[in-house]
């Protein structure tokens, strides 16, 4: 785990360590049932006060990334918990927008699009699965 603090960010600091946080999860590089370091460990890691890593856990916490338990620590919550997978299809979005943006752009038609989607789709080895009953 790694986290960078940069003062010419626009992000307080606690954001910052929330978001590489948040990405590390969501990318898989801290996976669930992880134990995130203590609030303190990370405070004495990074050059921070424990009341700025304290707000990154809560908001992680309130976001459903991770699960705070007494004496066990912050724990990385499965990709199952229903906070979570909010922040997947969210980040999804994201991404297809910008795609759909920048087709538009370009000037691609909906066919156009769909093909290169499809395409994809196809060359990734891992399929969707289907969640219907």
């Amino acid at each position: 785990m790694k986290i960078i603090i940069s003062n010419q960010s626009e992000l307080p600091i606690y954001a910052q360590i929330k978001e590489q946080l948040k990405e590390q999860i969501l990318n898989g590089q801290i996976p669930e049932g992880s134990t995130l370091p203590s609030i303190r460990q990370l405070a004495k890691e990074v050059g921070v006060s424990v009341i700025t890593t304290t707000r990154a856990y809560s908001d992680l916490e309130a976001e459903g990334f991770i699960a705070t338990m007494q004496g066990k620590g912050s724990v990385v919550l499965s990709k199952d918990n229903s906070m979570l997978q909010e922040q997947y299809l969210l980040r999804i979005e994201e991404g297809l927008t910008t795609a759909i943006e920048t087709a538009r752009v370009m000037g691609l038609s909906e066919e156009e699009l769909t093909e290169i989607f499809h395409n994809l789709l196809c060359t990734h080895a891992h399929p969707v699965q289907d969640h219907s009953i």
